[in-house]
């Protein structure tokens, strides 16, 4: 085939221009074609050293003749869209505001599959899977792990949180606060990432029958010190460890003439007998609880997030104490922690 392109000086330096500086290397195979197809070239040579189909060409030259140079910037590379944006935006607000079973689906969430099926069910949009993907992706969705979180939020959270503030901001130098709260540490490991060779899957060992032992523990406010108190074999997240760990700072803190406990609504913080032992030595010992449903309050938190990091996530242990001598001694070799986060304010060293 031959090209009956004619061009001015003016638009053939223009072409020029645009092929040798353009940023975009779509523009600059457009202005390509239509300056080799103005010099006389045949299209089979064309397509051969340029790389690109009779149809690109084609199409090109088409628009050229239609519109001029002009024709050649921003238009986007390859076949126009061939579904209208209504429906991409369509399935983009499925995925991001819906859930499957508001369609009535038996589905809790969202594949390329099931916005291919309701497309065509509710609409009869004929698309594929892998178009639907691309969709996503174009929109810099991606599948990953959600956060889980809790909810729903205490009514009264930044009421409890601000007294909480307001009490630890007056606390005088005889007095101080701890941050307290439970781990469990489980024999059969908790499964997290971990580098291996692409094609074969790691494996991880676990003992088989699981074995679980809690640990409480409380972050000092003024020092970032961590204090433990090990629960005993088969016992449970109780008032018995709890009581347990309140004595134990009554010790660890005789400094202090009153010591403030924080800690999170769980029953075995708050019960007969932790109410008896409150009776007997509440002159030292005070007891603040957290808002309902609010983990991130609680700076320990982040330091059991860490331990489950560093130790308990893929472990090769194969007995109990021989986890708990991991965990105990990464829990010491540590201390002190930061306290992280910016609920409370920071305290003066006392």
């Amino acid at each position: 085939m031959s090209s009956s392109i004619a061009l001015t000086a003016p638009e053939r330096n223009a072409l020029l221009d645009s092929y040798r500086a353009h940023p975009d290397p779509a523009v600059r195979l457009r202005c390509h074609i239509i300056l080799l197809l103005a010099a006389g070239y045949p299209w089979s040579l064309i397509t051969a050293v340029l790389f690109c189909s009779s149809q690109t060409v084609a199409r090109w030259q088409r628009r050229f003749a239609q519109g001029g140079a002009e024709a050649l910037l921003g238009q986007q590379r390859g076949r126009p869209a061939r579904f209208a944006a209504r429906w991409i935006e369509l399935a983009i607000g499925w995925v991001l505001e819906k859930t499957p079973r508001a369609f009535g689906l038996y589905r809790s969430r969202w594949c390329c599959a099931t916005v291919v099926l309701l497309l065509w069910q509710e609409h009869q949009v004929p698309v594929s899977r892998e178009t639907v993907r691309r969709w996503l992706h174009a929109h810099e969705l991606v599948w990953r792990r959600p956060r889980p979180v809790i909810g729903p939020r205490d009514p009264h959270r930044e009421e409890i949180l601000a007294d909480l503030r307001r009490q630890m901001a007056a606390t005088a130098d005889d007095e101080t606060w701890v941050f307290m709260d439970e781990v469990d540490v489980n024999l059969n490991p908790k499964i997290g990432p971990m580098w291996m060779r692409r094609g074969a899957q790691a494996e991880v060992v676990t003992p088989g029958d699981n074995e679980k032992r809690y640990v409480a523990g409380a972050q000092h406010w003024r020092t970032g010190q961590v204090i433990l108190t090990p629960g005993a074999a088969k016992q449970g997240r109780n008032a018995a460890l709890f009581v347990q760990h309140l004595d134990d700072l009554r010790h660890r803190l005789r400094r202090y003439r009153r010591i403030h406990v924080l800690c999170d609504h769980a029953k075995a913080h708050d019960c007969r007998a932790v109410t008896r032992y409150l009776a007997e030595h509440g002159d030292r010992i005070v007891l603040h609880y957290l808002p309902t449903r609010a983990p991130e309050c609680n700076p320990i938190e982040r330091i059991w997030w860490h331990l489950h990091e560093e130790i308990t996530r893929n472990h090769s242990c194969q007995t109990m104490q021989e986890l708990l001598e991991l965990v105990l001694g990464w829990l010491e070799r540590r201390n002190p922690f930061a306290v992280e986060g910016s609920v409370y304010p920071r305290p003066i060293a006392a």
